[in-house]
């Protein structure tokens, strides 16, 4: 079998750009999710405390990982938990199936996870004889066409409901042509609570988990996180040693961000504690690094493990809103997992640096300060260093580092640039070998340049 056909940013946001129509509502759809959280964090006046405190509390987290790691698994452990240990994405696969396989579990009932996401569980389990059905709305549409999700929280924002109705249609059986969004959602409840009736397992993500006392929380708005580890008698936990925090007392400061930044609402529906399992039941929590203890070795890159998941980066990113998630080939995409992805695959990934106009909207947003878009620059320099940019880039780069630095030929360029452009036949400027102008146009050429006029205004 041949391997598939890696496609780059570029190509894929093209593709998506062609149905104009869809890339606008998107980006609508996103800014006014942006609008929300803007909204929100002006009626709190200690957010910047808030961010400034998030941050602070997750540097020290990191600072001292290993030992709350350890003082996190003595506490779960004290609590009834079993803590499982995973190096990475087909270690944490081994343990889930081995859990579920020992307890003879053959049918799941699973929450949203990007962990599992990012290791690609579902495939996995469902090659070796388990059914996995994701619950979350959004989750389970996106699992239904057979398709990732688009974005880390509203994972079906790229779908408009009258092709969700073709779905559940095809799918469920629902009424031909009904497309009212409260119909729909009463179908699809009705379901998946069959769903969770026959479930012999429920698998979960993490949000927070506390060192202190070995308990976890996970942030939904639909509730199928509770539900799905209500009826069964086994709960999997699985997550990312990043999520960690050390006190009881830090998780409001994260509980007050995550909602709004999110979805620009106070708190998610749902905030569940869970600490230890019910009486007569199993609690299993896969801790997860599958690359993260580089990231955190990394003096560049260390702070983007600070990220919460919100997705408030992506629903500003003016890149993200009008390329759609799933142009970044990776399970988180946006401005964080332009970060992130190259990590893992600096040569898989390394284009995804380079879609960011660096306008720093994202850091601007971000609850745990993190700092995206100079950590993106940062990566343009190590790809250039990796060798993984194409060489026309970095021709192009040379030749522009070359006009840069000398003022006389800068100026010498522009001048001629503007005289050009003015007179050049239009298929001169815009033809095959010019990408960037193939959905954009140059504004008209000034008849002087900015210190020309500066000067100008200077005398007068």
């Amino acid at each position: 079998m041949n391997a598939p056909i890696h496609k780059e940013h570029a190509e894929l946001a093209t593709e998506f750009v062609h149905n104009r129509e869809r890339a606008k509502w998107h980006d609508s759809s996103l800014w006014f999710v942006r609008q929300k959280r803007d909204r929100q964090t002006h009626s709190i006046p200690e957010w910047e405390q808030l961010r400034e405190l998030a941050a602070t509390i997750k540097r020290h987290t990191l600072a001292k990982l290993p030992q709350y790691l350890e003082e996190f698994e003595r506490n779960a452990t004290r609590m009834g938990a079993v803590v499982h240990w995973a190096r990475d994405a087909e270690e944490h696969n081994r343990i889930v199936l081995q859990i579920l396989q020992e307890h003879g579990a053959k049918k799941i009932v699973k929450s949203k996870s990007m962990l599992t996401e990012e290791c690609h569980l579902n495939p996995y389990l469902e090659r070796n004889g388990i059914q996995v059905v994701d619950t979350d709305l959004g989750e389970w549409i996106v699992q239904l066409r057979n398709e990732p999700p688009s974005h880390i929280v509203m994972p079906a924002i790229h779908i408009k409901k009258q092709e969700i109705s073709e779905l559940f249609h095809d799918k469920l059986g629902t009424e031909d042509g009904n497309n009212d969004p409260t119909y729909l959602a009463g179908e699809a409840r009705t379901h998946l609570r069959q769903k969770f009736v026959n479930a012999d397992a429920g698998i979960t993500g993490v949000n927070f988990a506390i060192a202190e006392t070995g308990g976890f929380v996970v942030c939904t708005n639909e509730g199928n996180a509770d539900l799905g580890v209500s009826i069964p008698d086994l709960h999997i936990a699985c997550m990312g040693i990043e999520k960690l925090i050390p006190r009881a007392r830090d998780l409001s400061v994260f509980t007050r961000l995550l909602g709004r930044s999110a979805t620009g609402q106070p708190i998610t529906a749902y905030t569940s504690h869970f600490h230890g399992p019910r009486p007569g039941c199993k609690l299993h929590i896969v801790l997860v690094d599958n690359g993260r203890s580089k990231i955190r070795a990394s003096e560049d890159f260390h702070r983007s493990l600070n990220c919460i998941r919100c997705g408030a980066c992506m629903n500003t990113c003016p890149v993200y809103r009008r390329s759609g998630g799933h142009s970044y080939s990776t399970t988180v995409p946006g401005p964080i997992g332009s970060i992130l992805a190259p990590n893992r695959d600096a040569k898989s990934h390394g284009d995804l640096p380079f879609a960011c106009t660096l306008c720093g909207s994202c850091t601007d947003v971000c609850p745990v300060k993190i700092d995206i878009h100079h950590q993106l620059l940062t990566w343009r320099k190590e790809l250039a260093i990796q060798k993984v940019v194409p060489w026309t880039k970095r021709v192009s780069m040379s030749m522009a580092a070359a006009v840069l630095k000398r003022p006389w030929l800068y100026a010498l360029g522009g001048k001629v640039a503007r005289v050009g452009l003015r007179w050049m036949p239009r298929w001169m400027i815009y033809n095959g070998l010019n990408k960037w102008g193939k959905q954009r146009d140059l504004p008209p050429p000034p008849a002087k340049s900015f210190r020309e006029q500066f000067r100008s205004r200077s005398k007068s």
